[in-house]
């Protein structure tokens, strides 16, 4: 059921939050809202300040105007902490002090400062290692993990030390900022454990765009507009909420246009039926049907009586258009992409990519669409490297035989040139095509009208993504595979949803690395290659979700 977020029982408080950029640039305009106990989604477009709103609570960043109570302690897991390579294990669990202080009390020291860190955490450093091992990451025999470099570790194994970190320092509130993003399968499932045993006692804000990791909360919190409105249950709650709400709305604008339409009829029929009794009183008049002054008195309250009827009929109009407004403003913009391609058919018999792996070989015939899993590391981008005919740092689990010329690529990193204008630079891409048909096209892609003339350097990271995608599908000639490399990181909902519309279009073969099931599930996938053990075997079909 949807509501504001409750300040029952909060432990972060939103009130009229305003946070501007140095630049001025509004990013959060007059929220209020709260978080209360347990696991919490965050969810919005891209853009809507989910991130901002994060560190305004940690208090990296300060307020324009409003208020933010915590009660409490906070820690984090930021989208960026494997950048920070060359932090230790240790320090990315913030017990380094502690385990400094230990040895050098075990050193002999007595210095009162060290017994100070050190307090009652002497077992810390078994603590901290068995914590690491519930979550899947276990010291190896011969090497110190705590003295690890976050550098050595992979993407997942790094969001395993934040996690730990998060539990380590049994903060009140914890928050943590697209915790999925590049990790594969494993690391996932061993997130959403993590995420399951959370006590319920502290509460545990979770800013996602993962479908199959939002089921896993107890509420969904979205910025909407000046508010966090809060839905109590996992994603499909919210988003059955949703789509009722928007059904209503769209019901609403309906009976409002419907209103609108009957009062713009009953208006004109009164003034159709007051011209017609203005000139019987002005027949009359003429005639001299009756006294000169008791016809002038008629006609005052013949007048009278016009400018009450029409007051009367413009009021109602006026409600109903106010009502037709305050309907229309319920319903959510449609961000659904519509498009045909039907220069991307490829032949079921046509093949169009052959790899070779030792003996075996790999064929992909027709409009196959293939999943590429494995674990992060194990050679998936450089596998794509190689199909697309780039240069690769080491070799590749399989090698390319042949492949058909029309290929498109959207990788994981978006590169567009700012300069240009949208148009310009789906143009680029398919210079053959007129501007007009480019413009009819780029409209089903959601730019519409002026928007097609905005540069790239002022989009969204969802336009951008957009433009990116346009790209490659209306490329000349019209791709007839399409390699994808996690296309769905760092995409909000949305977005996401536009890519499976415009996939979903698409007639030609799909070679896609994702770790995201609920997305290749959408698309179709119809067969998947695994990346194991430097090689490369066909895999069985989708796994259970975790």
């Amino acid at each position: 059921m949807s509501s504001p977020a409750r300040a029952h029982d909060a432990l972060v408080t939103l009130t009229s939050l305003t946070f501007d950029w140095p630049d001025g640039t509004r990013a959060l305009d007059d929220v209020s809202g709260s978080f209360g106990h347990g696991r919490t989604g965050l969810v919005g477009r891209n853009g809507s300040g989910k991130t901002t709103l994060l560190r305004l609570v940690t208090g990296e960043l300060t307020p324009t105007s409003g208020s933010i109570h915590v009660s409490g302690t906070v820690a984090t897991l930021p989208q960026q902490l494997g950048l920070d390579t060359d932090r230790t294990v240790a320090e990315a669990l913030g017990i380094a002090p502690v385990l400094a202080a230990i040895h050098a009390i075990e050193g002999g020291s007595l210095a009162q400062a060290d017994f100070d860190t050190v307090e009652d955490r002497w077992g810390i450093e078994a603590e901290a290692l068995a914590t690491l091992a519930t979550l899947g990451l276990e010291a190896d025999a011969d090497a110190d993990l705590l003295d690890r470099p976050l550098g050595t570790l992979s993407g997942g194994e790094v969001v395993t030390v934040g996690l730990a970190a998060l539990q380590l320092q049994r903060a009140d509130v914890a928050l943590l900022d697209e915790p999925t993003n590049n990790l594969d399968r494993s690391a996932r499932a061993r997130l959403v454990a993590a995420i399951d045993a959370w006590p319920a006692q502290r509460s545990l804000v979770v800013i996602s765009h993962d479908t199959e990791l939002l089921e896993h909360v107890e509420r969904i919190v979205e910025v909407h507009g000046h508010e966090l409105r809060g839905f109590d249950g996992a994603w499909s709650v919210y988003r059955a909420a949703i789509e009722a709400e928007q059904q209503a709305a769209a019901d609403a604008v309906r009976s409002a246009e419907q209103d609108v339409r009957r009062q713009r009829r009953d208006r004109i029929e009164a003034e159709v039926k007051l011209a017609g009794r203005r000139r019987i009183a002005e027949r009359d008049y003429a005639n001299k049907r009756a006294p000169r002054i008791v016809m002038k008195t008629w006609g005052m309250q013949a007048e009278q009586a016009a400018a009450k009827h029409r007051h009367l009929h413009d009021d109602r109009l006026d409600r109903a258009t106010e009502a037709l407004t305050d309907a229309e403003s319920r319903v959510r913009e449609d961000r659904s992409v519509r498009i045909e391609l039907p220069a991307t058919r490829v032949p079921a018999g046509r093949t169009v990519l052959e790899l070779a792996a030792g003996a075996d070989t790999f064929v992909v015939r027709g409009p196959e669409r293939i999943a590429l899993t494995g674990d992060n590391g194990s050679g998936k981008t450089t596998l794509l490297r190689e199909v697309l005919g780039l240069p690769t740092a080491v070799p590749p689990v399989a090698r390319l035989v042949r492949r058909i010329d029309e290929v498109g690529h959207l990788p994981q990193r978006i590169e567009l040139d700012g300069e240009l204008t949208v148009l310009e630079s789906v143009r680029a891409a398919a210079p053959s095509a007129t501007p007009q048909e480019v413009r009819a096209s780029l409209a089903r892609f959601l730019f519409r009208g002026a928007l097609a003339e905005r540069e790239v350097a002022g989009l969204s990271g969802g336009e951008r993504f957009r433009v990116a995608l346009a790209r490659v599908l209306l490329a000349d000639p019209a791709p007839q595979l399409v390699v994808l490399d996690e296309p769905t990181n760092s995409l909000d909902v949305d977005s996401v949803d536009q890519l499976v519309d415009a996939l979903t279009a698409y007639e030609g073969a799909l070679l896609v690395v994702s770790h995201d099931e609920d997305f290749l599930g959408r698309i179709g996938i119809t067969r998947r290659w695994q990346v194991v053990d430097a090689g490369l075997v066909e895999a069985p079909p989708a796994p259970p979700a975790p």
